[in-house]
């Protein structure tokens, strides 16, 4: 069923413009994992995007502030917009531990995630473009969540295997927090996928 919502044209806009730099954030950590050669460099692009993730979810919360009439309920708006810029935090928070910790020749397990954020973001974007087509933006989001259930497998299965062969207690440790924030990136796109599922519901 297609459900009409009142177009307000600049929170559309806004939703697509935040959930396509999520996207590029995504893509750029996952090449980062699979080529770490200018790792440093490519880190400080994550750290810009993140920077105007945060201009873009300001700019989205003044708006909403001076806006009279939403296209769905304030509180969900915040809710997206605020997990949207949470998956992109746990983004930016990945990729500085590369450097932090000097991880320069990461795991495979973490770019294995790190591909799961990015197909996630890529449906969060695809459903957030619409928003109006009920169903059709509901198959997005339960993609999203086998996506997340799909998450927890690898993460496990990293872990697991990183206590069974890791010898060195350091690395152990940089690994195993690189995958809890990796996993818990997957955690937050599924919380915007729950957003939308609440928008969906509200609008039927």
């Amino acid at each position: 069923m297609v459900r009409l919502i009142p177009r307000e044209t600049k929170f559309f806009r806004m939703f697509a413009e935040v959930s396509t730099n999520l996207t590029e954030g995504a893509r750029l950590l996952h090449h980062i994992l699979q080529n770490p050669s200018n790792i440093v460099a490519d880190v400080s692009k994550i750290q810009d995007i993140e920077h105007r993730g945060d201009e873009m979810t300001h700019n989205i919360f003044t708006t909403l502030n001076q806006t009279f009439i939403t296209p769905f309920d304030r509180e969900d708006i915040h809710a997206l917009t605020s997990s949207i810029d949470d998956v992109l935090d746990f983004v930016n928070a990945a990729a500085t531990r590369l450097v932090l910790y000097k991880i320069y020749n990461p795991p495979p397990a973490a770019a294995e995630l790190a591909q799961i954020i990015v197909v996630q973001t890529e449906e969060l974007a695809t459903a957030v473009s619409v928003l109006e087509k009920t169903q059709l933006m509901i198959s997005h989001c339960v993609e999203i969540n086998r996506l997340e259930n799909e998450a927890d497998r690898v993460s496990r299965k990293a872990i697991a295997e990183l206590f069974e062969h890791e010898k060195d207690p350091i690395q152990l440790i940089k690994f195993k927090e690189l995958y809890e924030v990796l996993e818990s990136a997957t955690d937050k796109a599924e919380d915007a996928a729950n957003v939308l599922e609440t928008v969906a519901l509200k609008s039927s």
